[in-house]
């Protein structure tokens, strides 16, 4: 069971990482990690998050790989299991599906992803977006949002 629960949790890590890595370079702007735990639901400390950037980016390149991210999210990850992000999530979504509809719309991922990280660019944004509309709907469903979040 925990090697599945850890599974899941690579999973989760590798897609969040992979949206943030929009250029495809394998690293991701150590800025940008706060962003992504804001976006996985999870509580961190920001001189703690600092620390283990230092620790992971020792030269202070501003950029870690996988390994690394994986490193300094996982520090945050520890107490939480994947029902109750699941749960997180689903909180999440239904705060911004106010009409209960069962999906937001790509406007409104846009509005939140941007007012999670203000240094997404409207191209960063786009190719986020087409990552997760793959049937170009305009809308985001539950599901479609939770393997955005999750990668399963």
């Amino acid at each position: 069971m925990l090697q599945d629960e850890d599974d899941q949790k690579v999973a989760i890590m590798r897609k969040a990482f992979q949206m943030f890595d929009t250029s495809k370079s394998g690293f991701i702007d150590t800025l940008k990690i706060s962003t992504i735990l804001n976006t996985m639901g999870q509580l961190f400390d920001d001189s703690e998050l600092n620390e283990l950037i230092e620790e992971v980016d020792p030269e202070a390149t501003g950029k870690v790989n996988f390994d690394g991210f994986c490193e300094i999210a996982a520090h945050f990850l520890e107490e939480d299991d994947a029902e109750a992000m699941q749960e997180e999530l689903k909180e999440a979504f239904r705060l911004y599906d106010r009409e209960g509809n069962g999906y937001i719309t790509t406007a409104t991922l846009r509005e939140i992803l941007a007012a999670l990280d203000d240094k997404l660019g409207p191209e960063d944004l786009d190719g986020i977006i087409a990552e997760i509309d793959t049937d170009g709907s305009g809308t985001v469903d539950f599901d479609e949002f939770m393997e955005m979040m999750t990668g399963e």
